[in-house]
């Protein structure tokens, strides 16, 4: 560790987390940026283009690994899961986990 350094955070979408999670404690790792615009799984794999999603098992892990924060990031994409909203607050309401949504912002203009 270094001197002065408080915190070393990560964003992820997850999918390895699991299995990467006691390693990168081990390191110093003491807070997460979950980032998950979705909770449905078909969706999950369209947005991130790869397989791997049951994020409410992966919660169970973060939970106990008290990390000093894990907020959820949800960019809200009209279309695609703006119909999730609710389900976000749902989802997050008795876990320790703070969901955020996050406007998109299209690069193209």
């Amino acid at each position: 560790k270094l001197e002065g350094l408080k915190t070393i955070a990560v964003t992820t979408n997850g999918i390895n987390l699991t299995r990467l999670l006691p390693r990168l404690k081990e390191a110093g790792l003491n807070a997460i940026n979950i980032s998950l615009d979705t909770l449905v799984p078909a969706k999950f794999e369209f947005i991130v283009r790869r397989k791997g999603t049951n994020f409410s098992s992966k919660a169970t892990v973060l939970i106990p690994s008290r990390m000093s924060s894990c907020p959820v990031n949800c960019v809200v994409m009209r279309g695609l899961n703006e119909d999730e909203l609710l389900d976000f607050v749902d989802f997050t309401k008795d876990l320790p986990l703070d969901v955020r949504f996050i406007e998109y912002m299209p690069f193209d203009g």
